[in-house]
């Protein structure tokens, strides 16, 4: 019992010294391991086999593959395409970022990278088109979001590896869940450009620049074909795909598009190593923290608890998703899954809760959570790439807040919309 309380007290302390989440479940787990009497070892055994995996493999392959996507060209040809169909509406803009980021989203895995590749570009777009820097900002982040809900998605394989479910079905359930969140944004995207009195591009829709602006981007709009083809018809698996992804985008952006060169890749590889280290660490220590708290048996009490709620399983997903959306605005979306995902499914299984299902609403819980202070990443990327503090984007945000979780809670309550392309 001691063990324990050094575990939860530790944890709550470093997190509230403000220590990076993976060292503070290291020293956190490293104290209780200390106090419980078990050998140190054990911190970095599990840390070693928990990365010996090869579904581990695609994420760091799929961080690299966004990154060479992101300097390779590939983001301003979607978005030329985008907005040929978008362009001549009040909100087109608005409504190219959210779809430009779907698409993006469909090869690069990443909620942060396809906030940089997009964002880069459509906040100056926006700006000029009369929107408030602000609110360009917003909906280049919350865009951005679909990057991990439209597969391929790092959090995805994450819960997949966690809960023994199928990647595939993880990534099929995507799609439904997606298709709400965007119709959503749309709709809010067209009813702030109305209220901030945005203007159109002035170009009528035209077939003849859709298909000027589709032969343009043919090799970024493969890319999806290719990944998630491959996967769904048994081609190759996930991990084989991100090797795949990398691949194609590095051909793409330095032989066809000419946009990534020699002297860009080092960086680009810098870049995408320190990303993906930071992943893993926190993959390494999340992993050992999880393992303790199935060692102390802290699931099955909290698992008790959670029954003791209710024993309706509609309500107790209610509950959940809140959980979810309070622990995102301090918790990173890797240490939520690896954490709770094995403690909270065992509990909600046996009521009949599908595991695919649960899985998207962690997931788009979390996603909701890059969205707000003070661990908002798409957060810090907008206001990076506009130049905007983060306290004028934290009020900017908030429709957009309000928005997705209006979206999670349709989600939330009606299964069959993750569960719609699983067999």
């Amino acid at each position: 019992m001691e063990a324990v309380w050094v575990l939860a007290i530790s944890l709550f302390i470093t997190l509230l010294l403000g220590i990076p989440i993976a060292f503070a479940l290291g020293i956190s787990v490293l104290l209780s391991l200390w106090a419980g009497g078990v050998p140190l070892t054990f911190l970095g055994q599990l840390s070693f086999t928990s990365l010996d995996s090869f579904p581990i493999l695609a994420i760091p392959l799929f961080i690299l593959s966004g990154a060479l996507m992101e300097t390779g060209g590939i983001s301003q040809r979607l978005i030329d395409f985008v907005q040929s169909f978008t362009g001549h509406l009040r909100s087109g803009l608005g409504v190219a970022t959210v779809l430009a980021c779907s698409i993006f989203a469909a090869i690069s895995g990443s909620s942060p990278a396809t906030v940089a590749a997009i964002g880069a570009i459509m906040i100056p777009a926006m700006t000029s088109a009369g929107y408030k820097k602000e609110t360009a900002a917003s909906i280049s982040a919350t865009g951005g979001g679909l990057g991990i809900i439209i597969p391929p998605s790092i959090p995805m394989i994450l819960y997949a590896i966690s809960t023994d479910t199928s990647v595939k079905d993880m990534f099929l359930a995507g799609f439904g869940p997606a298709l709400v969140i965007i119709v959503f944004l749309i709709a809010l995207v067209g009813w702030i450009s109305k209220k901030e009195g945005v203007r159109t591009l002035n170009q009528g829709f035209s077939f003849r620049n859709v298909l000027r602006t589709g032969w343009s981007a043919k090799w970024s709009l493969l890319g999806p074909v290719l990944i998630l083809g491959g996967i769904y018809t048994g081609i190759f698996t996930p991990t084989e795909s991100a090797a795949i992804a990398v691949v194609y985008s590095f051909i793409v952006g330095m032989w066809i598009y000419r946009e990534l060169t020699w002297k860009k890749l080092p960086q680009v590889l810098i870049h995408s190593s320190i990303t993906a280290g930071t992943v893993l660490i926190i993959i390494c220590t999340a992993t050992a923290f999880a393992q303790l708290i199935t060692l102390y048996q802290i699931s099955n009490v909290f698992g008790e608890w959670i029954i003791g709620l209710s024993n309706n399983p509609t309500v107790l997903l209610l509950i959940i998703a809140l959980f979810i959306l309070i622990v995102g605005t301090f918790m990173e979306t890797v240490t939520i899954i690896i954490i709770l995902a094995p403690i909270l499914l065992p509990v909600l299984q046996p009521l009949g809760v599908d595991p695919v299902h649960f899985g998207m609403i962690m997931v788009i819980g979390a996603e909701i959570g890059m969205l707000t202070p003070p661990v908002g990443v798409n957060l810090f990327v907008a206001s990076s790439i506009s130049g905007l503090p983060i306290a004028k984007l934290d009020r900017a945000i908030i429709p957009f807040v309000l928005c997705m979780i209006a979206a999670y809670l349709v989600i939330v309550l009606l299964p069959q919309i993750s569960l719609l392309f699983v067999k």
